[in-house]
């Protein structure tokens, strides 16, 4: 029996649920791998550490394929996973203790949005180099709103906070970055 390989242009997240277990976590991993390393990455600023968070997250994503409800979109589900996991790690002794080391670079905005598509790469890392000093609760709103292109609701949703929360988030993180851009010495800690 020969076995065809899956294309994942070819299914739509609609029609995954016909597939194996296992050819639904194959496509989820393409779809979605790069951005929940990035999404990690500006949650825990070490290029292993982001990529062990990943393959966590889609152990995670496997073992609760079967029970997954559909009541949110499969990208959505996958980065509440990823968000969560960010934050236990964040919290943990490993993360308290060890130095990091600069990997912006070569994730840095992979899929920019429009409003940043006119910067320069050197530009675009300045730029991003100071999100990474950022609280979390600015960085992400930041990273999900500019570099995911998600909208307020989208955020509100994923990160189970009232949309107008992220509205101010988001206002007091372009406030500290401007200051941070600026040089005023405020890197929002």
């Amino acid at each position: 029996m020969q076995v065809k390989m899956m294309r994942k242009e070819t299914f739509c997240p609609a029609e995954i649920s016909h597939l194996s277990k296992e050819q639904q976590l194959v496509w989820l991993m393409e779809e979605y791998g790069d951005m929940i390393v990035r999404l990690a990455y500006s949650y825990v600023k070490q290029k292993q550490a982001a990529e062990d968070i990943s393959q966590e997250v889609f152990i995670s994503c496997f073992n609760s394929l079967d029970r997954f409800q559909k009541k949110s979109s499969y990208k959505t589900w996958l980065y509440r996973i990823t968000v969560n996991k960010c934050k236990d790690y964040v919290k943990s002794w490993s993360y308290k203790h060890i130095r990091y080391k600069d990997f912006f670079s070569s994730i840095l905005m992979k899929n920019p949005s429009p409003d940043m598509q006119g910067m320069d790469r050197e530009e675009k890392e300045v730029i991003f180099s100071k999100v990474l000093f950022l609280p979390i609760k600015l960085r992400e709103v930041i990273i999900f709103h500019y570099y995911e292109e998600m909208s307020v609701n989208e955020i509100s949703d994923l990160l189970s906070i009232n949309s107008n929360t992220v509205k101010t988030r988001l206002h007091r993180a372009k406030k500290q970055l401007k200051g941070l851009l600026e040089g005023d010495g405020n890197d929002g800690r």
